[in-house]
Parts: structure tokens; C-alpha cells; sequence
């Protein structure tokens, strides 16, 4: 699975994607996997409630399955017009 950083989280994480073997079930799963590899990971999902995510290109949220995803991307929220 492609896992893809956009904004200040690839800057705390220091790259742009991730390719992935995961058994995460739900993005939370993900999550969780992701910011236990180490104190970048950490710290780009420290404060899930400024992160936004979509799946393969859809907006979605931190209890949606992985079945069939082929790809994650996490983002902040966006604002403007």
C-alpha cells in the first residue's frame, strides 16, 4: 500500500510516501502502526484532529477499513475558496 504524506506532516516525516505492508484493519490501525516506527512518525500523527485522510482518492475518516485500499494519503484540512 502507498502511503502518501502532504504539508507539514511530509516535512515532519522528512519524505514525500511510504510503501507499505500493513495488517491494520482501519486507518486508526494505520495510524497507530505508523507512528510506533519512530519519533517522526510520532510526531507528524501526534494531533490527529489536524490531519485529514483519504483512501485511493476519497475523503475518509480514521474508523474506515483498508480492504482493497491501495492507497492512503494523509493531509491537513484545507481552507481557502
Amino acid at each position: 500500500m502507498k502511503v502518501l504524506y502532504f504539508a507539514w506532516l511530509r516535512e515532519r516525516i522528512g519524505q514525500p510516501f511510504d510503501e507499505v505492508e500493513t495488517q491494520a484493519v482501519t486507518v486508526a490501525d494505520l495510524v497507530a502502526e505508523l507512528a510506533a516506527r519512530e519519533p517522526r512518525y510520532a510526531a507528524a500523527f501526534a494531533d490527529m484532529s489536524a490531519v485529514r485522510v483519504a483512501l485511493d482518492q476519497e475523503l475518509s475518516d480514521l474508523e474506515a477499513p483498508l480492504a482493497g485500499v491501495s492507497e492512503v494519503a494523509f493531509f491537513p484540512p484545507m481552507t481557502g475558496g
